[in-house]
């Protein structure tokens, strides 16, 4: 009798993990890439933004420290431009683009190594 528990509960965990671990598969259209693409990372001088797609010249831009303090805030942006790192110290940065209302549209991190 133990046994058959045993069995009912890894059959159980198994169908639970696989389940937790399904993917959407990529014929129901959902796609999920990246809006703008930022290299290199890590940076040591100058860091370069591109859009992959999506571009709108509403768009801007804002960089955060690691402890969340805004160090560089754009506001107009174009297809593809660079942003040089002189003035910013090592460490991890949080990128926010934003739409013209405000809301967050993508967001990521990147690090400044000197």
């Amino acid at each position: 009798m133990k046994n058959i528990f045993l069995i009912l509960i890894l059959i159980i965990g198994i169908n639970f993990t696989s389940f937790s671990q399904t993917k959407i598969p990529a014929e129901t259209g959902i796609i999920e890439a990246k809006l703008i693409k930022i290299y290199p990372n890590p940076a040591t001088a100058v860091i370069s933004f591109e859009f992959q797609r999506g571009y709108d010249k509403s768009y801007s831009l804002q960089i955060y420290n690691f402890i969340g303090k805004k160090v560089l805030d754009l506001k107009t942006l174009s297809p593809k431009f660079s942003i040089n790192l002189e003035e910013f110290f090592r460490g991890i940065y949080i990128f926010q683009l934003r739409d013209r209302n405000g809301a967050i549209i993508e967001s990521g991190k990147f690090q400044v190594v000197k």
